[in-house]
């Protein structure tokens, strides 16, 4: 039990394991995060729906969306997004992974005859012909990502975006990460039977990794048949930082919000709304 309970507590290097897949192939997780993406009233999986609609609005009037733009949203999920974009006229492109996010994105445009392309795929290993004005990858899915995989995807980007076209993406600032706090709990049924329709026990670790700014919920269900470990990183950014990374890739910072539906950036929020574009 001893050694369990060390392995359960130990705190591996920063990106050791990667597990993002266990939430998206996994049928109970899958559904369970479907369901969060569809609760209009909470910030699970996706914002609430009253964010969506604002953020939607000011993206299309921001970006001077109309029936030429070709749009492509990275994690679309259930399509909160891409649904609205293709309302307003635009030419509108969804990637995510998990196939009953995509099943309900075509039942949802197929119902209002909307011509929606989607793509069941991992956006890391995406790949087009197509270009695009817009990119947009929202709820600070970007931060989930290791350093070589954010890297993969703004060369992905760089590839599909049009000369003067733009990247829209919302990140975790220092000042959320300031704010977060190593902890140990341990929870039968963990967040309501997320992990699992049988009973299990849930272990959760948080720690924090000063040096790399970045944070690690460790999950540790324990089932009758199995034991299985969720890791789920988040890297947090100033615009320095975020600059960086980008420029590695031939972007630079175009323009800095505190969130993605254009609110004027304050120093002191939690994220940040960034829009790229290529440097010339």
């Amino acid at each position: 039990m001893f050694k369990e309970l060390e392995k359960i507590n130990h705190r591996p290097e920063p990106y050791e394991f990667y597990t993002a897949e266990e939430l998206w192939t996994n049928e109970h997780t899958a559904q369970c995060m479907l369901q969060y993406h569809l609760n209009e009233s909470v910030d699970m999986s996706s914002r609430n729906r009253k964010f969506i609609e604002k953020s939607a609005a000011w993206i299309i009037d921001h970006f001077a969306v109309n029936k030429k733009s070709k749009i492509i949203d990275f994690g679309c999920g259930p399509g909160l997004y891409t649904t609205l974009f293709a309302e307003s006229g635009a030419q509108v492109t969804g990637v995510d992974f998990s196939v009953n996010s995509i099943n309900y994105a075509m039942g949802t445009a197929a119902a209002k005859k909307l011509d929606i392309e989607y793509i069941h795929a991992n956006y890391l290993d995406f790949e087009s012909d197509e270009k695009f004005d817009l990119i947009t990858m929202i709820f600070c899915d970007f931060c989930a990502l290791s350093p070589q995989q954010r890297a993969k995807l703004l060369d992905t980007f760089r590839s599909i975006l049009k000369p003067n076209g733009h990247i829209l993406l919302d990140v975790f600032t220092l000042q959320a990460f300031n704010k977060k706090k190593e902890t140990a709990t341990y929870e039968h049924n963990q967040l309501n039977g997320f992990w699992s329709a049988d009973d299990y026990y849930g272990f959760l670790n948080s720690f924090k990794y000063e040096a790399e700014k970045v944070t690690l919920d460790k999950y540790t269900i324990i089932e009758q048949a199995r034991t299985r470990a969720v890791y789920n990183w988040l890297h947090y950014y100033d615009q320095a930082s975020i600059q960086t990374e980008a420029a590695a890739s031939g972007f630079e910072i175009f323009e800095v919000f505190s969130d993605v539906a254009g609110t004027e950036y304050n120093s002191a929020s939690e994220e940040m709304g960034v829009v790229l574009k290529a440097i010339k």
